[in-house]
């Protein structure tokens, strides 16, 4: 039902466009997701939506907002599915504000998502806009959209990802000690690493480059023989020492993707372990892989992915190799900063998003001032009661919110509520 109205006599079309709207989401099946009631998905998606829900099934991404692959929809009067989003927002952008109307049209900038990873994703990356462009126009049925597409992860649990370059002295470290990449590579230029200077930004980038784009481009033959001697050879040193988090990693990979490339790939990537509450950000083409665990993802609304390793779909090693920046290092991981009391802010470096998580105990308050754009809310967790000028209700978990611009929100729980909201990024609202 949606969120009951409370239209002021001297001031109700102004009201009723700040209006909160209630949203019933999308949900992905992809393999990698956790199946049924294990899925923080399934759980979110079930009290969202009155659809019948097969427990059988993986759950392992809810969309919310206004992609065409994924959309969301207005909840009529009645709870069921009304206009999609998208369309609401196109008859009333100023729904927007007038800052961000003027930067995107008549769309969200930001596509917010539910991951519940079982199995690790693809190594991939996302292009820059200029190459999305490119690839929307020559593979519009792969390549779904022309937009860039950087994104944040805040780990719901425990959450792993494979993201960026080791370190050069890692680097050499791995040359040394996983032979298989040699053979793989050749001699003369796996050695090539160890005669350039981290100091050599632009000289470390092309060796990296040429190493990786061999290794990635190996003839299926070959690295079935190379990944299977790395099996053996790691499964017979854990007779005699420990081996490390990053070996136990590739022998779990192995199992999931015989014979893949992306297996042996692994060694050239951080491996990245998230407590709750932790998030890492990822610009255009830079490689990642999620592993395992749940999060919460933001993004800028595209869908374009370029995938080169541990999975089933297609690949385009060449692009995906081509296009990646070779930035070394290990990745920040944002903490989030306390904003207003018992919400934390997480500022990536994009303009087209940021997230709030809101932790509030049962029986307390907070208020999530105005803004001038929109934002979307998502209930993870709890009971609570929600008000702005223009409406009240009640929200528990699985509640999607649409937050118009410009809209006060009041927020009190009767029990321990969790609430995250996804909007435009502060720095962009708020220029020096």
């Amino acid at each position: 039902m949606e969120i009951a109205t409370v239209v002021k006599a001297n001031g109700g079309c102004e009201a009723d466009r700040r209006r909160l709207r209630r949203l019933r989401c999308s949900v992905k099946d992809y393999d990698w997701g956790k199946i049924g009631s294990d899925s923080l998905v399934y759980r979110v998606y079930a009290a969202n939506s009155d659809d019948q829900i097969d427990p059988t099934r993986p759950y392992a991404e809810l969309w919310m907002g206004t992609h065409e692959s994924g959309p969301s929809y207005l909840e009529d009067a009645d709870g069921s599915n009304g206009v999609t989003l998208r369309s609401w927002i196109t008859e009333n952008p100023k729904s927007l504000g007038d800052r961000v109307l003027e930067k995107w049209g008549c769309d969200l900038p930001f596509l917010f998502k539910v991951l519940s990873v079982a199995r690790p994703l693809s190594i991939q990356a996302h292009p820059d806009k200029k190459l999305a462009k490119k690839m929307h126009k020559a593979h519009p049925n792969l390549y779904k959209d022309d937009n860039h597409k950087p994104e944040m992860a805040l780990a719901y649990t425990q959450f792993e990802a494979l993201c960026g370059f080791i370190p050069l002295q890692e680097l050499k470290s791995v040359i040394q000690a996983i032979p298989e990449i040699e053979e793989l590579v050749g001699s003369e230029e796996a050695n090539q690493v160890f005669c350039i200077s981290e100091h050599d930004e632009e000289k470390v980038k092309s060796v990296v480059r040429t190493i990786f784009t061999l290794l990635m481009s190996a003839d299926p033959d070959t690295t079935k023989k190379i990944v299977s001697k790395l099996k053996r050879r790691l499964h017979m040193e854990s007779q005699e020492r420990q081996l490390t988090d990053k070996e136990r990693l590739v022998l779990k990979l192995e199992k999931q993707y015989p014979n893949d490339i992306g297996v042996i790939s692994a060694f050239f990537f951080n491996y990245v372990k998230l407590n709750p509450g932790e998030a890492l950000y990822l610009g255009a083409n830079e490689p990642h892989a999620y592993l395992f665990g749940e999060c919460l993802e933001v993004m800028a609304t595209s869908d374009n992915v370029v995938r080169a390793g541990l999975t089933s779909k297609p690949l385009d090693i060449q692009t995906l190799c081509s296009m990646l920046s070779y930035k070394l290092g290990y990745p920040e991981i944002l903490k989030g900063s306390r904003v207003r009391p018992y919400i934390t802010r997480y500022l990536p470096p994009f303009e087209e998003f940021e997230v709030d998580l809101c932790d509030l105990p049962s029986g307390a308050s907070t208020v999530f001032p105005s803004v001038p754009g929109p934002s979307l809310l998502l209930v993870l967790q709890g009971e609570g009661r929600m008000s702005t000028e223009a409406s009240a209700d009640g929200i528990s978990m699985g509640d999607v919110l649409f937050v118009p611009a410009d809209t006060e929100i009041h927020l009190r729980s009767s029990s321990d509520l969790k609430l995250y909201r996804a909007g435009i990024n502060s720095r962009f609202l708020y220029p020096l």
